[in-house]
C-alpha cells in the first residue's frame, strides 16, 4: 500500500515538473502577443471617466475571463480531433482585428473632429451608453486576441500528454488575462497617483504623473492600433500561402506585416462599409 502511495506521489511529482517545463516555455512562445494583447487592450479600456475607469476594467477583465472559458475547451477538442480547423479560426480572428485597425486610422484622419465634437455634446446618459458599447467591442477584441494566445501557448505542448496541453495553456490564458488587466488598471490610476502626491505637496511629481496620463493613453492608442495591424497581419501571412510570398525580401519582417496587414485592413473595411451603405 505505501508503496503504491509513493508511486502515484511520484508521478504527480514528474507530472507537475513537465507541466512547469511546458508552461515556461509555452510562456516565452506567447509573450509577444501577450504585449500586442497589453497594448491594444490599455488601449480599449481607457478614455472613461475617472470614477468608472476601474469598473470598467472589471468588467472587460470578466468579459475576459468568459471569453477564455468558452475558448479553452473548444481549442482542446479542435487540437484533438480537427486541427485543421485551428487555421482557418486564425484567418478570420486575422481578418476582425485588421478591420478594426484600419478603422482607427480611418477615424483618426478622417473622423477625429467629429468624434470630438460628439463627445462634447454627450450626456449623463449617452455616455453610459458609449461606454457599454466601448466594453462590449474591447470584450470582442479580447476574444479575437484570446484566441491567437491560447493557440499559440497550445501550439508549443501539442507533443506532451493531454493533461499537460490542458493546465500549461490554462495557466498561460490565467495570467494573459490577469497580468494584462492588471497592469492596464495601474496605467489608468497614474493620475490619481499625481493628484494624491499634490495634495502632499509634492507639486511637481503630482504634476508630471497627472500631465503623463494623456500621454500614455495616446501612445497606447497608437501603440495598440499598430500592435493590431502587426498580428493581423502575421497571421496572414502565416497562415496564407499566397500572401507569404508577396513579402518583399529586403526589409525587415515586422514591416512586412505591418504593410501586409495596412492593404488587407482597408480592403476588408472597405468591403464591410459597402455592404453597410447597401443596407
Amino acid at each position: 500500500m505505501a508503496t503504491g502511495i509513493f508511486a502515484v506521489l511520484d508521478d504527480i511529482a514528474v507530472l507537475a515538473d513537465d507541466v512547469a517545463v511546458s508552461t515556461k516555455i509555452a510562456t516565452q512562445k506567447t509573450v509577444a502577443i501577450l504585449g500586442d494583447d497589453l497594448a491594444v487592450n490599455a488601449e480599449k479600456a481607457t478614455g472613461f471617466e475617472q470614477n468608472r475607469e476601474l469598473k470598467v476594467i472589471w468588467a472587460i477583465t470578466k468579459g475576459s475571463f468568459i471569453n477564455k472559458a468558452i475558448i479553452l475547451p473548444i481549442a482542446f477538442i479542435l487540437s484533438s480531433f480537427a486541427p485543421w480547423a485551428i487555421p482557418i479560426i486564425l484567418v478570420f480572428g486575422g481578418l476582425y482585428l485588421l478591420y478594426e485597425g484600419a478603422e482607427k486610422v480611418e477615424e483618426f484622419f478622417f473622423k477625429h473632429k467629429q468624434d470630438e465634437s460628439i463627445l462634447l455634446k454627450s450626456t449623463g446618459e449617452n455616455i453610459l451608453e458609449i461606454e457599454k458599447n466601448k466594453i462590449k467591442a474591447a470584450v470582442r477584441t479580447d476574444f479575437i486576441l484570446s484566441i491567437e494566445i491560447i493557440i499559440l501557448a497550445l501550439g508549443t505542448v501539442l507533443d506532451k500528454l493531454f493533461l499537460i496541453q490542458v493546465f500549461s495553456t490554462t495557466f498561460v490564458a490565467f495570467i494573459a488575462t490577469v497580468g494584462v488587466y492588471g497592469l492596464v488598471a495601474l496605467i489608468v490610476r497614474i493620475d490619481n497617483v499625481g493628484f494624491w502626491l499634490i495634495e502632499k505637496k509634492h507639486i511637481k511629481s503630482g504634476n508630471f504623473l497627472v500631465s503623463l496620463m494623456p500621454r500614455i493613453i495616446n501612445a497606447l492608442s497608437i501603440i495598440g492600433t499598430i500592435a493590431m495591424l502587426l498580428v493581423g497581419g502575421s497571421i496572414l501571412s502565416h497562415n496564407i500561402e499566397f500572401i507569404h510570398h508577396l513579402s518583399i525580401k529586403s526589409i525587415p519582417i515586422m514591416l512586412n506585416e505591418l504593410v501586409i496587414g495596412l492593404v488587407i485592413g482597408f480592403i476588408v473595411l472597405f468591403g464591410i462599409n459597402l455592404i453597410k451603405k447597401f443596407k
